[in-house]
């Protein structure tokens, strides 16, 4: 049996619903997601096999003005990953306004030379569909898309579609990945990324950003049983006491919120041990920043 492949970029700007959409398009949790805009600063893959075709989604940052060097590299990383794809998916909210974020990817989608399809999520949260028609031509004038797909991520409404529509552009090729992986992060990358969905739904303001999560421990026991040392870096000692929480209160929180997540996605029963150390300005470090995993 012939194969065919398809590359697909999701790229938008903050807090679109990319990290969502990709998840439902995957159908498991492999990008965290939270109400809160840059939440995803690596490319991550999900990868979609149905019989003879796989569909690699590339999930993105949201395209931002960058302020760190960790912003930086996250832009890059959006950049690059429209370049070389064969198909983009523009992720825009419905409202009939193009703004700087919107334009500057339209150019880089241009430039690339690659077909994207217009997706507009949030469907859900609009009253009258006529205001959709508005969007569409916003954005029609703009561009010449290839579809224009309108769909709810929160709520599945037009995701299958929008698989669909995606498979159309699969070429003739093996395989990237085996049949029956959805992501290409390593485990120990994915609880990294677990803890800091944590971070980021529990505190408030910029003291999640200026969080990191590496993992210094993991190994599994005979029994099955994963254990997991995770240190949380922030920026500042008064962040440490607020992530750590009266009595450790909050910390315990995250821990345990955590470490249900973990245990969901491993298939089985985790130890987790998490500590809190300061390293300041560490997303103004280009050592730093590598050594988190987020560059080289």
């Amino acid at each position: 049996m012939s194969t065919k492949t398809v590359m697909i970029t999701i790229a938008g700007r903050p807090n679109v619903g990319k990290s969502t959409l990709i998840n439902r398009l995957v159908g498991e949790k492999i990008a965290i997601v939270s109400n809160k805009p840059q939440t995803t600063r690596n490319r991550i893959c999900g990868i979609v096999t149905k019989g003879n075709t796989q569909l690699v989604f590339i999930d993105t940052p949201g395209f931002h003005k960058p302020r760190t060097k960790l912003g930086d590299y996250m832009v890059g990383v959006v950049k690059e990953s429209v370049a070389d794809v064969d198909l983009v998916l523009l992720i825009v909210e419905p409202i009939a306004n193009i703004g700087p974020q919107e334009e500057s990817l339209l150019a880089q989608i241009r430039a690339s030379g690659a077909p994207a399809i217009l997706v507009i999520n949030k469907i859900d949260t609009v009253q009258d569909k006529e205001q959709l028609l508005a969007v569409i031509a916003a954005y029609s004038a703009q561009f010449d898309f290839a579809a224009v797909m309108p769909i709810s991520a929160r709520y599945k409404d037009g995701v299958k579609e929008l698989l669909d529509e995606c498979a159309k552009f699969a070429q003739d090729s093996p395989f990237f990945f085996p049949e029956d992986i959805t992501s290409d992060q390593p485990e120990r990358q994915v609880i990294a990324e677990i803890i800091r969905e944590k971070l980021l739904w529990n505190l408030d303001r910029e003291i999640p950003h200026g969080t990191a999560v590496e993992i210094t421990k993991f190994s599994e026991r005979d029994n099955g049983v994963i254990d997991v040392d995770a240190t949380i870096y922030c920026e500042k000692a008064s962040h440490k006491g607020i992530i750590i929480g009266k009595n450790g209160a909050m910390l315990k929180k995250i821990s345990t919120a955590a470490r249900e997540d973990c245990e969901r996605f491993m298939g089985t029963k985790v130890f987790l041990q998490t500590w809190v150390k300061v390293k300041e300005n560490w997303r103004d470090s280009d050592f730093l920043i590598r050594n988190f995993g987020y560059e080289g």
